[in-house]
């Protein structure tokens, strides 16, 4: 017997929360989450998502065991913003079977319908940090930290037989930062706006220096994306969540902002690397060991993950994204133990970010689907 259950105890929150570790304990693959970042979505009383908006959790037993799981949000000042009825789903796991998956989904439909939403759109999460998507493509690449989800190829027929369709895809590319060189279109730009003069680009010396810029990059932050198919205005609160987390482990001399004429920022990159290795290992768990298996990861990985691009509006196609592009490889280059890079999860609907990336010649590896479907 089948039977959808709300997560409304802490018993059932581990439940919760486990699943996914267990669901994936032999896949090579997988990158395991932090528990606690798990746990803190579900907390209605510290996530910076509950001070607008609402999320409940759900998870499918049968015979008393746990075989599937999803949550259930309604992202108010994104609907607000883009003038929709939308619900989302994310934390969705599922073992092979249509009738468990169909179940979980029934369940969010029922719980749009309720607040009078008409689309359930998915998996996007609860802050600009979470991964989007459903994996598609590229399974036999390893997931990138939590920066992206990853699942089983069968997730996207349990999807699709549900009737949800295309909303939009999220690549991520690949490139050798060592083997890298920069393509002559884009090194002709560089010159261009080097000899106007008008931008610069500015690197940062530690983690202090960081923070002497953060409300700057905060600022810069908001207003870089609203363009994208993603954006929502940040609260204060949101904006700390997610910067604080980026510069715990930003490494400060690759981070690269641009500066106009009057020192404001109009352009960013964050790089951090790559402790999934650690993070594998650590199976979801921070204590003493595991915070130091993830601080020794930090300083000896190849891997490099280049998130968080953004160009404000006005200055995108005026060389500042070809002046951002050569000086983060020159810093990249400059570090030779980080042999790969990633650049992760790009909207399809980012237009000037994926020409850049076109322009550069990166291989797009894998590709995250956001799904919708309209209610009935």
């Amino acid at each position: 017997m089948l039977e959808i259950l709300d997560v409304n105890s802490k018993s059932l929150q581990k439940e919760f929360v486990d699943f996914q570790y267990k669901l994936y304990e032999d896949c090579p693959q997988f990158v395991p989450p932090f528990r606690s970042d798990i746990f803190m979505m579900m907390n209605k009383k510290k996530h910076p998502f509950y001070d607008h908006s609402d999320s409940d959790f759900f998870i499918a037993k049968r015979d008393g065991k746990v075989v599937g799981k999803i949550a259930a949000l309604e992202n108010k000042p994104f609907n607000e913003y883009h003038q929709v009825k939308d619900s989302e789903f994310y934390l969705f796991d599922c073992i092979d079977d249509q009738e468990v998956a169909n179940a979980l989904f029934n369940k969010v439909s029922e719980w749009a319908r309720n607040r009078g939403l008409t689309r359930i759109v998915g998996p996007k999460g609860y802050g600009p940090l979470d991964g989007y998507g459903i994996q598609v493509e590229g399974f036999e690449h390893r997931q990138m930290m939590n920066m992206m989800n990853y699942n089983y190829p069968y997730y996207q027929r349990l999807v699709e037989n549900y009737g949800f369709e295309k909303e939009v895809d999220f690549v991520s590319s690949f490139l050798s930062p060592q083997e890298f060189v920069l393509p002559e279109k884009i090194k002709k730009a560089v010159e261009i706006v080097e000899k106007h003069g008008t931008l610069k680009v500015m690197n940062f010396r530690n983690k202090k220096h960081i923070l002497e810029w953060k409300y700057k990059i905060k600022e810069a932050y908001n207003r870089s994306f609203v363009k994208n198919w993603e954006y929502y205005p940040l609260s204060d609160r949101e904006l700390d969540y997610a910067v604080d987390n980026a510069i715990q482990v930003a490494i400060p001399e690759l981070l690269q902002i641009i500066l106009n004429e009057n020192d404001d920022i109009v352009g960013f990159v964050l790089p951090f690397p790559d402790a999934s290795a650690a993070m594998q290992k650590n199976k979801g768990r921070l204590g003493p060991i595991g915070i130091l298996r993830l601080l020794r990861e930090l300083k000896t990985t190849e891997w490099l993950d280049f998130n968080g691009i953004g160009i404000l509006p006005e200055y995108q196609g005026m060389g500042g994204n070809a002046l951002l592009f050569d000086s983060l490889m020159r810093a990249a280059q400059a570090n030779k133990r980080f042999i790969y890079a990633e650049l992760t999860q790009v909207a399809e609907t980012a237009v000037q970010m994926r020409k850049d990336l076109d322009n550069l010649g990166v291989k797009y590896y894998k590709n995250h689907r956001v799904y919708k479907k309209q209610l009935d």
